[in-house]
């Protein structure tokens, strides 16, 4: 409807002109620029520098990068429902965009790289907190440091960090298989997960988990079955 009103009025003269309006718009046609072979993003752009914490100040608020970017220069681009950060031309950290002041925006995942080489922070990191991991994931932790102390807490962390390659709910899957196959440990996990991810069947080495009970299979003899005839 718009349009088409639009397009019935290029006859009429506006205001004071003299030229009609189709005529003006031919004029301004001929002024304008041509269109940009790259589709303009609609977005603000800042350039900034990751703080020590690993941290981009963005508008008042902190969003989060992945440890390994500290100190490096960087471009916020800021649009209407999230801003994206990127370094030397490559997207390290996008987030929901946040219209506070002074709130801290963090992805747990950045911070996992850290965090392995000092576990013992694992339930304290700030950016931790009120992470909604699947309840399964809780009760691997337990399982592995009931069995393996400090360094099942390690092994965890490990765990966590397929989560910066692989879909959350492939290894959520596999972290449950794991579990259900009484094989908890990141090597099981990692080896479920890629199998899913490749739609093969997972082949475990049962030799790499010793702690598991070992299982003592007899041959059968014809005499065996004679039990069956009583």
């Amino acid at each position: 409807m718009l349009e088409d009103r639009c397009r019935g009025r290029q006859g009429e003269c506006a205001d004071r002109h003299t030229e009609t309006i189709g005529e003006r718009l031919v004029a301004d046609s001929a002024a304008l620029r041509r269109l940009p072979t790259v589709p303009l993003e609609p977005c603000e752009k800042r350039a900034g520098r990751v703080s020590s914490m690993a941290l981009v100040r963005y508008r008042t608020n902190d969003y989060s990068v992945p440890t390994a970017y500290g100190f490096q220069d960087i471009v916020v681009k800021g649009f209407v429902e999230e801003v994206v950060i990127l370094c030397a031309g490559q997207e390290i950290a996008r987030h929901p965009r946040s219209y506070g002041e002074g709130v801290f925006v963090s992805n747990p995942l950045h911070y996992l790289a850290l965090i392995e080489m000092k576990p013992n922070a694992l339930d304290q990191a700030a950016a931790l907190q009120g992470w909604d991991l699947p309840e399964v994931f809780q009760h691997l932790r337990h399982l592995l440091e009931a069995r393996m102390g400090n360094r099942g807490k390690r092994e965890f962390i490990q765990v966590l960090r397929l989560l910066e390659a692989m879909p959350n709910d492939v290894v959520t899957f596999a972290v449950t298989e794991a579990i259900h196959l009484g094989a908890a440990g990141f090597d099981a996990v990692k080896l479920i997960a890629l199998a899913r991810i490749e739609r093969r069947p997972a082949r475990l080495d049962i030799a790499s988990y010793p702690h598991l009970p070992k299982m003592d299979v007899k041959i059968t003899s014809a005499a065996d079955y004679s039990v069956l005839a009583a």
